[in-house]
């Protein structure tokens, strides 16, 4: 489990209707749309990976990351459930005023970002799908090991893209089914036994099949990488590559914020992040330029910020 100190003042429990001090709403003191926050959301911690990405492109932004832990894993759900819930968790997120959306969960985006753009068409959207294509392009065997959710690979949004890939690079796509995997990362194991174990289950069939590149294709799995290493490295006769998309995520969607003028100006001082932050005024602390949304334990999330990030931003507990 994750060993973090967590600041009580920092943690509160509400409904999702009631407005507490910390939730921000179009009317806020932020002036809108550029001033407006940006909504990251995904089941549970692994979208954390994405917003580490999308922090280092965008450090002006304001964020409001939501956790939906409750209902996680979204990865053995039937697709109309995570449709169900990404809808819920994105209309939860524009009544705090986001300006844009993240679906930083590879299910989510399979299952739900179609329904999402169209419930919500003038709002920039940006899903994370499974690196296949730099893939394809980094391998000298031709042959790609893709780890990520049952969900994902059986998803039509993903075999439409690997059909696509293979055709025009001639790529062999291995799909492997990470069954479990979440749970472990949810629970804050990243190098355990457990962790290591399960991955030579999942990776040493892939590089027996001639995988060279492996993509990770949760998001969760980015903070496993060490060990996915560690695996592949265990059966490779040559230098195994990852591929994560995290990077490429936080580039679109500062193209299309760019695109919109959405893009908020860099602040010129702590005046800037008013309505966020519930840190001393000593400067812009980047946790004043964030806030974080579960569905089950504040403690933890909290946790995983400080765990995973370094952070320690303000973390609320909502049913919705």
């Amino acid at each position: 489990m994750l060993n973090a100190a967590v600041q009580p003042t920092s943690i509160k429990s509400i409904q999702a209707a009631p407005m507490s001090a910390l939730t921000m709403t179009p009317n806020s003191s932020f002036r809108l749309p550029a001033d407006a926050p940006i909504g990251v959301f995904d089941s549970g911690v692994g979208g954390l990976s994405v917003l580490r990405h999308v922090r280092a492109q965008l450090p002006q932004e304001q964020l409001i990351y939501f956790a939906d832990t409750g209902f996680a894993p979204y990865g053995d759900k039937p697709e109309h459930v995570i449709v169900e819930r990404s809808l819920a968790v994105a209309g939860f997120l524009l009544e705090r005023g986001a300006k844009a959306l993240v679906v930083a969960c590879n299910t989510a985006t399979v299952a739900a970002i179609k329904a999402l753009r169209a419930r919500y068409p003038a709002l920039p959207i940006v899903g994370v799908e499974p690196g296949l294509k730099p893939a394809a392009a980094a391998s000298r065997s031709g042959k790609i090991g893709v780890l990520a959710t049952d969900s994902t690979l059986s998803g039509d949004k993903f075999l439409q893209l690997r059909a696509q890939i293979s055709r025009a690079s001639g790529a062999e796509f291995l799909l492997q089914a990470c069954v479990g995997l979440v749970d472990l990362i949810e629970q804050g194991q990243f190098d355990t036994p457990a962790v290591d174990a399960m991955l030579e289950r999942y990776v040493a069939p892939l590089i027996a099949q001639g995988a060279d590149t492996l993509v990770l294709g949760c998001t969760h799995y980015p903070f496993v990488r060490a060990a996915i290493a560690r695996a592949a490295a265990r059966h490779a006769t040559q230098a195994v590559t990852l591929i994560d998309t995290g990077d490429a995520v936080a580039r679109q969607l500062a193209r299309l914020l760019d695109a919109g003028g959405l893009l908020r100006a860099a602040p010129d001082g702590p005046a800037a992040s008013v309505g966020m932050s519930t840190q001393a005024d000593a400067g812009v602390d980047a946790s004043a330029l964030l806030l974080g949304y579960t569905t089950a334990s504040a403690t933890a999330l909290s946790a995983a910020f400080a765990g995973l990030l370094d952070l320690a931003p303000p973390v609320v507990a909502v049913q919705i």
